[in-house]
């Protein structure tokens, strides 16, 4: 709950609290002021005609008494229940601020995560078309391979967000990389079986892309990455038949830890928080604890939403966000989560 909440029900509480000693306060003059009535009234009676006009006061102050004891008993009564309406009427519009917040958190995670991806797709496009690779695709001899592997180390020193990138041929042989010092099993791998390999050779033109799932690698350390490829095309056109596939690596753990662990949640709240990014499957791929990657799947209830939040049967509160894409990447079908204990 919020600062704002907690003041909130606070001053709803101070509010009930002060009414209800007010009242108390009331309802014991009452009660002072009608055993005056009382004794005024033995006394008018013990003086006979002599107190008869003293009686007939007696017992009107008697009777504002009881009117005012009765109008007592129904304002406790209303207040309480103003109060607690308040209560819950705060309470209700305190969750949906604060539902429609984690929300709009789960959106900027995403959000972040999609236009770092858009570049992802920019960079596999372009570097395509890079004469090196084109010319590794299209003769692969000794030197040209080399001269391929030296261009995409060159590539790799100035953008460190990649683990690798392999030029495949179109047998599904990688014929050259960036790091064969670091991944000497990669060179010579068959992939013609990737789905990111096929993918690749089925795009149009050399506007197209495909981007696999997250995933581990076993060639590359078994690290997590996130794949991006396209066609290698003649003469690097985009209208040029396919010569080759060019796969790029993500490194994608520490990029997404940096988002999930960056979400700008209040002091109070980040330790009872779980910040996750989920796969189009409700799987795992990134977690603000680091647990669950790529094993954990989140049953999330979105109700045909987009975007929104609800409270689990737990009593957590859940907020969600589809990718809504960036520029020309449309998405996969990925979401921001954030899901938060009592």
């Amino acid at each position: 709950m919020s600062i704002a909440g907690n003041e909130l029900f606070d001053l709803s509480r101070q509010v009930l609290d002060v009414a209800s000693k007010k009242v108390s306060l009331i309802e014991d003059i009452t009660r002072r002021t009608k055993m005056l009535a009382m004794n005024a009234l033995i006394e008018a009676a013990r003086a006979g005609d002599a107190g008869r006009g003293f009686a007939v006061v007696a017992n009107e102050v008697s009777e504002i008494s009881r009117q005012v004891n009765s109008i007592t008993k129904e304002l406790r009564t209303e207040i309480a229940t103003r109060v607690d309406h308040l209560t819950s009427t705060g309470s209700a519009m305190v969750q949906e601020m604060h539902g429609k917040r984690l929300a709009d958190l789960a959106l900027n995670m995403i959000e972040i995560i999609d236009r770092n991806l858009y570049e992802r797709s920019c960079d596999v496009r372009w570097w395509a078309t890079d004469s090196a690779m084109v010319d590794c695709a299209t003769d692969p001899t000794p030197e040209n391979r080399q001269q391929a592997s030296y261009r995409l180390g060159v590539i790799l020193e100035s953008y460190t967000v990649y683990l690798d990138l392999w030029v495949a041929n179109l047998a599904g042989e990688v014929i050259a990389t960036g790091r064969p010092s670091r991944y000497p099993s990669a060179v010579g791998a068959r992939v013609i079986d990737e789905p990111w390999f096929r993918q690749a050779l089925a795009t149009r033109n050399g506007g197209e892309f495909t981007v696999g799932d997250v995933a581990r690698n076993r060639l590359l350390d078994d690290r997590v990455v996130g794949t991006y490829a396209t066609a290698i095309r003649r003469d690097g056109r985009a209208d040029g038949e396919p010569i080759g596939v060019l796969g790029i690596f993500f490194d994608w753990e520490p990029q997404a830890a940096a988002v999930v662990e960056g979400v700008r949640l209040e002091d109070g709240e980040r330790s009872r928080s779980r910040c996750l990014l989920i796969d189009a499957r409700h799987r795992v791929i990134a977690s603000s604890d680091g647990r669950g990657i790529l094993t954990e799947s989140v049953p999330l209830r979105t109700s045909g939403q987009k975007m929104g939040y609800y409270t689990d049967p737990e009593g957590r509160m859940i907020g969600f966000s589809l990718t809504p894409g960036y520029e020309t990447y449309k998405g996969m079908g990925w979401y921001g989560v954030i899901v938060q204990e009592k």
